[in-house]
């Protein structure tokens, strides 16, 4: 596993090196699983004063075409940047609900409507996590919007985000099964909370300790 701006990326090898093939559990652009990512062009890049100096290598996938671009510094052929970066999970989200949003990731192509259960739980251990316990998933996040932990439009974004987990909860007839697209867009809300809720919190403390130091 390694990190990439504090993100971790599961599946992909700390020490992963620019080759003919760049080895990720998933295709940044479609998703698939154990993608082939296979060297289309290789170039390097310095700043304005020749310093930063970088290789770059862009990668084709086999399946959907996107282009996947990894660098890394001159003269060591370690990958240390991705473009675009792999789906990956935050590492201040609470421990339960980083592991059940890594869990949704992973199953987000082959077993969607999983995957939107999955982020519903991970939503609800996110809440649990900030002391809003009672009621229904929904209510808890109103709650947590009438006490300003987030806005009223992340509210109403995830009005929708419970409705579809409520109709895999309970089998609505009338609904239909959620698609890799839909539980891709109930993934970016879940990212999004976690952002609000723990991550952009964490920054201003670090900055503010950072600033105290200084």
């Amino acid at each position: 596993m390694i990190k990439i701006d504090g993100f971790r990326i599961k599946n992909f090898p700390a020490l992963t090196e620019l080759g003919q093939q760049l080895i990720l559990a998933r295709c940044p652009h479609c998703s698939v699983d154990q993608p082939s990512l296979f060297q289309c062009a290789k170039f390097e890049t310095s700043d304005f004063q020749d310093g930063s100096q970088r290789t770059w290598v862009a990668y084709r996938c086999a399946r959907c075409g996107g282009v996947t671009t990894a660098g890394a510094p001159k003269g060591n052929n370690y990958v240390k940047e991705i473009y675009p970066a792999p789906l990956g999970v935050d590492e201040t989200l609470p421990d339960k609900a980083k592991d059940l949003l890594e869990q949704a990731i992973d199953s987000s192509i082959n077993a969607p409507a999983g995957a939107v259960m999955l982020t519903a739980s991970s939503i609800d251990a996110m809440l649990k996590a900030k002391g809003l316990t009672e009621g229904s998933l929904y209510a808890r996040i109103k709650k947590a919007a009438e006490q300003n932990l987030i806005t009223e439009d992340m509210a109403d974004w995830a009005h929708e985000v419970r409705l579809n987990a409520n109709d895999q909860r309970h089998a609505d007839e009338s609904a239909s099964l959620p698609t890799s697209e839909d539980a891709k867009r109930v993934i970016d809300f879940v990212q999004a909370l976690g952002m609000v809720l723990f991550v952009l919190p964490a920054r201003v403390r670090r900055g503010i300790e950072s600033a105290k130091d200084s």
